[in-house]
């Protein structure tokens, strides 16, 4: 049994929320709708399963949902060659296990996303989810408690950039600890659960022992 660090990916540790939100923009377009780039960016996050009611409502949902989310994943391939790791990705997740805590990624995107940015993170042999492997993608707790799963954890803390990741900490009865690359304020990130809030990876590892943990639930 170990203390986990549970890691956000899209916006934490590769800076994808603007190429996200610019795809889900397009995506919209392609149906005729038009919908505020703040409204979507907010949203980003949160899986697609519930972004789209999230950002223009139920009934687009139920009229256009699959076909939205059919054209993000189109619009969002296209860009993904133009995404990088956020800078200290790397040497946040050496530092991690390092440390001897156990590290465990936990994404709501799509597996073969996910896949792409472990190429980009080289992180070594970890665990890592993905909205695949999940019904109910953040804010819900499910990624997080799979993720947890995929270890021996006995201790943990979330980390991650928006609000969703601190919600999903907080339904799993987990502390989350933000960052400020993906676009969220910090007081944004503490009124959602936040323990501490910090301005890049860097500063974040040199803390990484004094982050607050709690023990994971039965």
């Amino acid at each position: 049994m170990s203390n986990t660090v549970v890691l956000d990916v899209d916006g934490t540790l590769v800076d994808t929320n603007y190429h996200h939100t610019v795809s889900w923009l397009r995506a919209f377009r392609s149906v005729d709708i038009t919908v505020p780039g703040w409204r979507v960016h907010r949203a980003i996050g949160m899986g697609g399963d519930k972004l789209v009611a999230a950002v223009a409502g139920d009934m687009v949902e139920r009229t256009h949902g699959d076909t939205l989310r059919e054209a993000w994943e189109r619009y969002f391939d296209e860009v993904i060659d133009e995404i990088q790791p956020f800078e200290g990705a790397h040497r946040l997740i050496r530092a991690a296990t390092d440390a001897g805590f156990s590290v465990v990624l936990a994404s709501s995107g799509k597996k073969k996303h996910v896949e792409h940015y472990l190429k980009l993170l080289d992180p070594g042999d970890i665990a890592w989810t993905s909205s695949d492997d999940v019904e109910d993608s953040k804010p819900e707790p499910d990624l997080v408690q799979v993720a947890l799963s995929q270890v021996s954890a006995s201790r943990a803390v979330v980390i991650g950039d928006s609000v969703w990741d601190c919600e999903a900490a907080g339904r799993a009865g987990l502390p989350s600890v933000g960052v400020l690359t993906g676009g969220f304020s910090e007081g944004e990130l503490v009124e959602r659960g936040a323990s501490a809030v910090y301005p890049d990876l860097d500063r974040l590892r040199g803390e990484l022992t004094d982050l607050p943990m709690a023990a994971v639930g039965p």
